[in-house]
């Protein structure tokens, strides 16, 4: 499945979208897809300092926990309050409204570690 232009991913499977300091991150449909049905979300806490690639909270699904990675290190500015009543939005619309979290950036340099949609998509297909 073509991944969505204008993303960068981890090899952790999770996305980043840039907009201009702010980055948007959630889990890829891979991910959620492999996990299965989502029951529940740990997010980081607002204000947090995350460092890049570093383990920021867990997705709990009826297969699994997985570890959730920061692609992007930078200060929480927002979580996505939805996911604590309705975390399946993680299932049905893990590229739009199923997003995770939001940080201020402090190094986009850091964007130089993440894979583009075509190199994310090689990944997968291993």
């Amino acid at each position: 499945m073509p991944q969505p232009a204008g993303l960068l991913y981890s090899k952790e499977h999770e996305w980043v979208k840039l907009d201009g300091d702010t980055a948007t991150v959630g889990i890829t449909d891979y991910a959620q897809n492999s996990l299965g049905d989502i029951v529940y979300v740990e997010l980081p806490r607002v204000g947090a300092t995350l460092q890049q690639f570093g383990s920021i909270g867990v997705v709990e699904s009826v297969k699994a926990v997985s570890d959730i990675y920061t692609p992007i290190g930078g200060e929480v500015l927002e979580i996505n309050g939805a996911l604590e009543g309705d975390p399946a939005l993680l299932n049905r619309e893990p590229f739009g409204a199923g997003w995770l979290f939001k940080v201020k950036v402090v190094d986009q340099g850091e964007t130089g570690n993440l894979l583009s949609p075509e190199s994310y998509d090689e990944l997968t297909q291993e």
